[in-house]
């Protein structure tokens, strides 16, 4: 069974920096696209960015310029590295293996 596991959350100011890290269970890392998504209250889910197997990478367009995806074969994990974080990147933060997969979400608090 896959297994996803999210974290790096906090509180963080405005302006600075979290990265998140996605640690998956076994053989599928190499083979699957990693995403991760928010949910903010009372929000839908979304996604944020996508890296795929080959390493492609999309992003939304609300953190272009600001977020960064990346993964690592060696310690099949993936990452969202987030600078200039605004208050509205609040949000519980998923990751998601393929297409089905999640973990159970990391919390991103943006506030002063």
């Amino acid at each position: 069974q896959v297994h996803v596991v999210e974290s790096g959350g906090g509180l963080v100011q405005p302006g600075g920096s979290l990265r998140l890290s996605c640690a998956t269970s076994g053989r599928i890392f190499s083979i699957v696209s990693m995403g991760w998504y928010r949910q903010a209250p009372g929000k839908e889910r979304e996604l944020v960015a996508r890296i795929g197997s080959d390493g492609r990478t999309t992003y939304v367009d609300a953190v272009k310029g600001r977020f960064t995806i990346s993964r690592d074969s060696g310690t099949m994990k993936a990452y969202l590295q987030m600078n200039s974080l605004k208050s509205e990147d609040t949000a519980v933060y998923y990751c998601q293996a393929g297409d089905s997969v999640w973990g159970q979400g990391t919390q991103v608090t943006v506030s002063s």
